[in-house]
């Protein structure tokens, strides 16, 4: 056993090695960047489709003159310097937790201590719960823009499949979330290749305009940009709620940092992704100062006839991809949220055996899916649904500076005057979008408000009722202290094998456990009562995971530490069990959990009735505990009891 132990340690230490070398290392390889580009940046990359349109189509009086053009190109290449560049390149992914990224990363950055629920603590808790909801609309979003702007150039080169634009686009997403359970493992290895081959398509499509008019070129200086605003006034600001299209990526780009590191993600942006994007824009450009009719979809116009459907052909598989990331992204942060106490259990299943971060979430693929596709249907075509994109996030652009300038002064310990001076910059660009987003509220905006508002709700519910439910349970059962300085009763019989009962306050004597012995008078000849614990950090080492504890008459009590990216299954709490010496078979334990019937009940302390109502129905309908921790279902004993909310 002892051989297993060293074998084991020298396996947890070649694995935080390689993890710190893969956060580290000043020259990522080549697989990182390419791997980047695809996971990363497919949402960003695949903007040119429709955003620069949208600056001209959308708004009544912007027509495409030659001043306009290059005042809307000058806003978008600095809208990409100041926000993807400086923002959240160089200064949000210094905000890692343990290498992880990600809105509910950051927030166990700035508030690590949510137990306390109170004043600023609460409300900074809300705040970044409020940025995760607002992620779920956005993952119904992109897919259906992406993709529908990538098949609607099509339109563009023959009107005979202008009615199939909508069936295709449908086509194509089933497809897409119907092959979800298989994992992207098995096609992941293509995912940077495509957005590679697809940004080098954007190159060579944009470069030959740009040698026509070189003039377009001038649009780099700024003074076009604050030119653009002196000539248009309101009309010109609202544009912006457009021109921020452009940048709609930067919360992907943040939350994917744990699988690639900061330094693969900055050189693939810096040295690939952003001359790419901005080599198309300008290309777009100097298309519409030589044919203002262009307008109706510039991308595809810039290609010659002949390469227009090897373009949309290489553009829409580009935009499943970046489909694709997002959908992966909501399903991690629906992990993440789950072992967090924000959501009730959901069924996760983990489609890779090497790599942690891919899983499938049939729920949320199938809410997704349904939502997608109701959006397609409804909207109809891309610039309809770009009327309903970017409020959302926006909002959670808005939200992130606040909690990485929180995580800045109390993480980072830097000065309160460079926070401030920062902090105010960042804001103030997110608030002047975030303002000329609100114009699109009636335009269909309201609908990822909407999804936030409603997963905000069950977010909060859930953190709430959870938060009542364990002051409930303690009032009905015995400190564990107690319990052992008691002794058993006398006439107490002890089988052979091991009971294993989960607990979710090591301090009580389990419900389960306590109703086993007053009403069958039974206890195993050994017991352990197991606490899950969830840590800050997005894992925890194998070696640090247990911490065992003995009593008399066989009784242990362990607690377990898991990350909230890691998926805390039976046999990772038996291997780090065994690893501090407590070895048991998992064919040699019985398993005892509680299955609470929670009764919406007017009492002190509670909530309004309807989240009584809403948290007893989650709770009935979450997934059980011992589905979610992988126990083997013949081996499990459910003791159930009712509580009033």
């Amino acid at each position: 056993m002892l051989d297993n132990v060293k074998i084991l340690e020298k396996k947890e230490r070649s694995s935080r090695m390689h993890d710190e070398k893969h956060q580290q290392d000043p020259a990522p390889s080549l697989a990182l960047t390419l791997g980047a580009l695809g996971i990363v940046f497919g949402d960003i990359g695949t903007s040119p489709l429709y955003s620069l349109r949208e600056c001209f189509t959308a708004h009544a009086g912007m027509g495409p003159t030659p001043e306009n053009i290059l005042g809307v190109l000058s806003l978008i290449i600095w809208s990409l310097i100041l926000i993807v560049s400086v923002k959240y390149i160089f200064f949000v992914l210094r905000a890692d937790n343990r290498g992880e990224g990600g809105i509910l990363a950051l927030l166990a950055l700035a508030v690590p201590n949510r137990k306390t629920g109170v004043g600023l603590t609460r409300w900074m808790m809300y705040l970044g719960l409020f940025g995760a909801a607002l992620l779920y609309g956005d993952g119904v979003i992109t897919p259906a823009i992406s993709v529908l702007s990538a098949v609607e150039g099509l339109d563009v080169a023959t009107p005979i499949f202008h009615d199939w634009i909508l069936p295709i686009t449908v086509a194509i997403l089933g497809v897409l979330f119907y092959f979800q359970s298989s994992g992207t493992n098995k096609i992941g290895f293509v995912f940077g290749p495509i957005i590679l081959v697809y940004l080098a398509v954007c190159i060579c499509l944009g470069a030959p305009h740009i040698i026509q008019m070189p003039i377009v070129l001038t649009s780099l200086n700024p003074l076009y940009a604050a030119e653009y605003f002196a000539r248009n006034g309101w009309v010109g600001f609202w544009t912006l709620g457009s021109i921020f299209l452009c940048v709609t990526g930067c919360e992907a780009l943040y939350a994917d940092m744990g699988h690639f590191g900061r330094r693969p993600i900055r050189v693939a942006w810096t040295r690939i992704v952003f001359p790419a994007l901005v080599i198309n824009y300008l290309g777009q450009g100097a298309l519409l100062l030589k044919d203002p009719t262009a307008i109706s979809n510039p991308f595809f116009h810039m290609a010659p006839d002949w390469a227009l459907y090897p373009v949309v052909i290489i553009v829409t598989l580009a935009t499943v991809v970046a489909s694709q990331a997002l959908i992966s992204g909501v399903y991690s942060l629906t992990q993440q949220a789950i072992l967090m106490g924000f959501c009730p259990r959901l069924q996760i299943t983990h489609t890779s055996t090497r790599e942690i971060g891919q899983i499938y979430v049939p729920f949320m693929n199938w809410a997704l899916m349904i939502a997608t596709m109701w959006l397609v249907v409804t909207f109809r075509t891309s610039s309809n649904l770009a009327g309903a994109y970017g409020i959302a996030v926006a909002l959670t652009m808005f939200i992130t500076t606040i909690l990485v300038t929180i995580v800045a002064y109390k993480r980072w310990n830097w000065s309160p005057w460079i926070v401030v001076s920062i902090g105010v910059f960042m804001l103030s660009i997110d608030s002047v979008f975030l303002i000329a987003n609100t114009e699109k509220i009636p335009n269909g905006g309201w609908f990822p408000l909407l999804i936030a508002g409603f997963v905000f709700a069950l977010l909060t519910t859930w953190k709430r009722g959870r938060r009542i439910l364990a002051v409930r349970i303690r009032k009905q059962c015995d400190l564990f202290e107690d319990f052992i300085n008691q002794g058993l009763p006398p006439d107490v019989f002890r089988p052979k094998g091991t009971a294993m009962f989960l607990s979710s306050d090591g301090n009580l004597v389990p419900p389960a456990m306590a109703r086993n012995l007053a009403f069958n008078h039974v206890l195993h000849e050994r017991v352990i009562v197991i606490t899950i614990v969830i840590k800050d950090v997005p894992r925890v080492n194998r070696m640090d995971r247990a911490r065992i504890e003995s009593f008399p008459h066989g009784i242990y009590r362990a607690y377990c530490a898991f990350g909230f990216t890691e998926g805390p299954h039976i046999h990772e709490v038996l291997e780090s069990m065994k690893l501090k010496g407590l070895d048991i078979a998992l064919k040699d334990i019985t398993f005892f959990l509680g299955r609470d019937t929670l009764i919406a009940a007017r009492k002190k302390g509670g909530m309004a009735i309807w989240r009584e109502h809403l948290f007893s129905f989650m709770n009935q309908n979450s997934y059980r505990a011992g589905q979610f921790f992988k126990i083997p279902s013949d081996q499990v004993v459910e003791i159930g009891s009712q509580i009033e909310l």
